[in-house]
């Protein structure tokens, strides 16, 4: 959950950077009571210490069927890390999350 809040924006609508609609919405998917329990004490931590100037709009729904995406969205940043999409929006957050969370990673 740290990771998660960390990289993106949990606080616009519909919304992360200049991508919009509901694809790109702040949403956490539970299969059990006990992560629906974790994911709202979380937001209401974070909430709590005052993180965002603006609330924190993170969605909280049960998990449904999932669908992996398409073949050419699978590892797009690794194979396609030279579009300009890619350097002005990706690897930014890339380098911040490495270097915030190297522990992280797996090696």
């Amino acid at each position: 959950m740290e990771v998660y809040f960390y990289i993106h924006d949990p606080t616009t609508l519909n919304r992360q950077g200049p991508d919009v609609g509901t694809q790109y919405r702040s949403v956490i998917f539970y299969h059990t009571p006990e992560q629906k329990r974790v994911a709202e004490e979380v937001i209401a931590q974070l909430e709590e210490a005052g993180v965002w100037d603006d609330p924190i709009v993170t969605e909280v729904t049960p998990a449904s069927a999932f669908y992996a995406a398409e073949d050419y969205h699978q590892e797009y940043f690794r194979r396609n890390g030279g579009q300009p999409y890619c350097q002005i929006v990706v690897a930014p957050k890339v380098a911040k999350f490495r270097k915030q969370h190297l522990d992280k990673l797996k090696v």
